[in-house]
């Protein structure tokens, strides 16, 4: 090797053995970053050791801003650890985190912007830098005290920038991991308040169903046997009152099916059901209510029929709250028909209800089978609470059919319908 090449070589060998200490320091820095269970602190501690010893200085210290201050959290002397700064203060760090620019400074003592140190420092030179994550500062490095006969170098600025970036990601990861576990605590909080409320709603769906139900049947059962010697005037007063329990009961089992078939806990128990016997049966729970109204009910069947696999009890509830409801916004004198069809090509049969009511205004049209929708602000014991209807469409779903309304001019009436595949 020639005199001239001499250096280069010198240099070249200089080179290979900081991208070598580079190296390992990033690889210690990566088992940081994939401990988990490491404390920010501590990986903070570790990341500003690998600092200092890359750049060789002997001091220094990692500074996390919280609120309108600087604390640091990591620091060659462990009495500083802890301590804070405000942003408004005179020292580097403050002046560093305010501008986010890094900032090296040869000798302190002749820079009039800061205090000058005494008594722990051994050299003048300082250097800090900020650490920042899209655009938004996160903390300060701080470095001082170059080992051995050489001082801090404006060149080391670019050494602290780099390890900023290391300490960003620590300090993300573990911003990361709080926030995901506060998420997991409200998370485990709400689902503990949510099973709290449902079996507070259990309870009392128990307490509709046993409490309400056996006096009920005993108001019912004797409603009925008054039924055979009560007359007259009287027997309007009756009905009226078999007519109340009739839709108490009725808006009782809506909400304890609707709530069920929610919380997906209500199968469908399908077995082969007659479309005329059903149809005649549905008209019959309601033709007490009818007659004391003086409203018509009329029938319309397609007398080629088949038999079709449903759920009985809630087709045929479906079919008593789509009546109730025509009965609840038809006027005196006027006529209600329901009707059964066969549509081609034979694979869906469609029910529907009729009335001569006032028909539904547009404005009510969009959302009429969401929950607690109602049709009229007047306050009927057969226009109900808003869940009737609502109820229908869960039924009707859950037999993989589809339900709708006809919407002629208001004035004429409404036409409720829906449909049921026949297998």
């Amino acid at each position: 090797m020639s005199d001239h090449d001499a250096p280069f070589a010198g240099s070249t060998v200089q080179n290979l053995v900081q991208a070598q200490h580079l190296l390992a320091n990033i690889s210690l820095i990566i088992k940081l970053l994939n401990d988990k269970e490491a404390k920010l602190a501590d990986s903070l501690a570790e990341i500003l050791d690998l600092l200092l010893d890359y750049i060789g200085v002997e001091q220094g210290s990692i500074m996390v801003q919280e609120h309108k201050e600087l604390v640091v959290a990591a620091a060659t002397r462990p009495e500083l650890i802890g301590k804070r700064q405000p942003l408004t203060g005179a020292s580097v760090a403050a002046w560093v985190a305010r501008t986010g620019k890094p900032i090296f400074i040869p000798d302190i003592s002749q820079d009039d912007r800061f205090q000058v140190r005494s008594g722990v420092y051994k050299k003048n030179a300082v250097l800090s830098a900020p650490i920042i994550q899209n655009g938004k500062l996160l903390g300060v490095i701080n470095a001082t005290d170059k080992g051995g006969d050489k001082d801090l170098l404006k060149e080391d600025v670019a050494y602290l920038l780099d390890f900023s970036s290391l300490i960003i990601a620590i300090l993300v990861q573990r911003q990361m991991q709080r926030e995901l576990q506060r998420q997991r605590n409200i998370l485990k909080k709400r689902n503990q308040e949510l099973r709290r409320q449902e079996a507070l709603r259990d309870e009392l769906y128990r307490m509709l169903i046993h409490d309400l139900k056996a006096p009920l049947a005993e108001v019912v059962a004797n409603l009925d046997i008054l039924s055979y010697s009560i007359g007259g005037e009287q027997r309007e007063f009756l009905e009226a009152a078999q007519m109340g329990c009739e839709r108490t009961v009725s808006m009782i089992s809506n909400l304890i099916a609707t709530s069920k078939i929610e919380d997906g806990k209500l199968k469908p128990s399908l077995e082969s059901t007659a479309v005329p016997g059903l149809m005649h049966e549905a008209l019959s729970a309601i033709s007490g209510l009818a007659r004391s109204k003086g409203i018509e009910l009329r029938l319309t069947l397609d007398p080629e029929l088949p038999p079709i696999y449903m759920d009985r009890v809630l087709i045929l509830r479906t079919l008593q709250n789509l009546l109730t409801n025509a009965l609840g916004h038809s006027p005196g004198g006027r006529i209600i028909t329901a009707g059964s069809r066969l549509l081609p090509p034979g694979s869906q049969i469609e029910f529907s209800v009729s009335d001569q009511g006032a028909g539904i205004p547009e404005h009510q049209r969009q959302g009429i089978f969401e929950k607690y929708s109602r049709l009229s602000d007047r306050q009927d014991a057969l226009v109900g609470t808003g869940l009737g209807l609502y109820f229908c469409k869960l039924a009707v779903e859950l037999h993989r059919g589809t339900i709708g309304v006809d919407t002629p001019p208001e004035g004429q009436g409404s036409r409720f319908h829906f449909t049921l595949p026949v297998r």
